[in-house]
């Protein structure tokens, strides 16, 4: 039988193996039979292994005769070999993944703590069994912190998309609260090192040089798009479009929802939010510039990503970009945002729209926390919001196309694969009121366009010389603000 890990002739491959006969406590991922190791970046087990190879084969033609939603399970895998597949594809596995033995060191320590969670998970459920335990005391957000020592039980979601933990296209980074439990050092680590936790430089980064570098120079494991897609439409090509930009989505987040979760009882307080009402209008808008410029390069590094988008010649890229990832900045942020609080998260806590009081953009500020909110209130999944976005930056109609007929090929088969998420979700009237959403996005880009040119007739010297290089070329010359503001 054939065997995806290749041997080891490295002097610990008993070690390794010892530890791939551990992945075998977490059940297939596609059938929740018995796994047997990583198979095609996936855990799964032989039988859902051997299937995947074969219908990999150009002959195999795959259909569903019910409605594309047919239960895949130890029992029933056999019953359905096209939703069998789907459930393959939207878990990761991929003839061209990461295979257990050439994985970077972190995707093995990652793989490793799941492995342990879930070992965890056993010996928790088993000790539930022998002997309930008590529900942790509530702690009221009054109380200072420093005088709560047990563990945040879990809470809540800050915003109303799940969290969908079989959706992974490879191991995901497994940080120690992911059990539910969060200590106070880890929750403060979390909150500060999104911006930096790849090798993005907001003092530095261009446009060109952000699309020139590989996705190893940013931490993010190397993925070619072009290579597992064809150039027609068929329904196995949206199924992989589809997971393509769902993974893509979920390893150019700045935090994923889990992060979120565990981060959200972390508000500001009066003081810090006294302290940023202090700031001078010139400073708030230089740090709100770089946090948009972090923001920006995960978007940049997503776009790359997307099946389409990197086929497009590098000045279509650019003009994609410049015209539209504010829009999809503007569209991830409603994952941070908490529609109880009315607040977002914003440096390493969750803020309300008096923490901006001094960039004197109020308008602005207001129409941007209101379509966070009307967003959130759609309450869409991460998988439906992934492919959103891909499809909001793949805009066909936006100026200084060279090859518009092109990039409308793209957007096309986007469309297509975010219908057949909502209609396989049961969610078809959601897209009528995407794309109604996709006009307000306009009308808010053009809003934060006139607010820096008239920022820019204040204070020229510190767009000049203190925005970051990639905010500047962005949104900052005359040319771009006169193309943007028309459009």
């Amino acid at each position: 039988m054939e065997n995806d890990e290749p041997a080891s002739p490295d002097p610990s491959h008993d070690s390794t193996q010892s530890k791939r006969a551990q992945i075998e406590v977490i059940p297939c991922k596609i059938c929740g039979d018995k796994s047997s190791g990583v198979h095609y970046g996936v855990i799964t087990c032989e039988g859902c292994k051997g299937f995947f190879r074969r219908s990999q084969s150009s002959s195999v033609q795959y259909s569903c005769s019910r409605q594309s939603n047919c239960p895949i399970d130890r029992a029933s895998r056999n019953r359905c070999q096209s939703c069998r597949l789907k459930k393959c594809v939207a878990q990761g596995m991929s003839r061209d993944a990461v295979k257990f033995g050439r994985m970077s060191k972190r995707q093995r320590d990652s793989l490793f703590a799941e492995v342990e969670r879930h070992r965890q998970q056993q010996r928790l459920q088993a000790n539930s069994v022998q002997e309930p335990q008590p529900l942790p005391a509530y702690r009221s957000s009054k109380e200072p912190r420093e005088q709560s020592s047990h563990l945040i039980p879990a809470l809540p979601p800050a915003y109303p998309y799940s969290v969908e933990p079989e959706l992974q296209g490879c191991p995901p980074e497994v940080h120690p609260y992911l059990d539910c439990r969060i200590g106070e050092a880890q929750a403060q680590s979390l909150a500060y090192r999104g911006s930096h936790r790849r090798g993005f430089d907001s003092t530095t980064s261009t446009p060109e040089a952000i699309l020139n570098m590989s996705g190893s120079e940013v931490g993010i494991r190397p993925f070619d798009p072009e290579s597992s897609f064809f150039s027609y439409p068929t329904s196995l090509h949206i199924e992989e479009l589809s997971a393509s930009i769902v993974r893509s989505h979920r390893e150019t987040t700045q935090y994923r929802p889990e992060e979120l979760q565990a981060l959200r009882w972390k508000v500001f307080s009066r003081e810090e939010i006294h302290a940023y009402q202090s700031k001078s209008v010139d400073e708030m808008w230089q740090h709100c510039a770089l946090r948009l410029t972090d923001a920006v390069q995960y978007v940049v590094e997503f776009a790359k990503r997307i099946p389409g988008f990197r086929q497009l010649g590098q000045n279509d890229q650019i003009a994609l970009l410049k015209s539209g990832s504010m829009e999809v900045v503007l569209v991830r942020m409603s994952r941070m945002f908490n529609t109880e609080n009315n607040t977002v998260f914003f440096d390493g806590k969750f803020a309300g729209t008096e923490l901006f009081k001094s960039l004197a953009c109020g308008d602005l500020i207001a129409a941007v926390f209101d379509f966070a909110h009307n967003l959130c209130a759609l309450r869409l999944t991460e998988q439906q919001m992934a492919v959103f976005t891909a499809l909001v930056l793949l805009n066909a109609d936006r100026p200084c196309l060279e090859d518009r007929e092109r990039v409308q090929r793209a957007r096309r088969d986007v469309e297509l694969a975010l219908s057949h998420i909502l209609h396989r979700d049961n969610q078809e009237s959601l897209l009528h009121k995407l794309y109604q959403r996709v006009q307000v996005l306009k009308s808010l880009c053009a809003l934060h366009i006139e607010k820096l040119r008239w920022f820019r007739q204040l204070y020229p010297l510190t767009v000049h010389s203190l925005f970051p290089p990639l905010y500047k070329e962005l949104f900052g010359s005359d040319t771009d603000i006169q193309t943007l503001t028309t459009h």
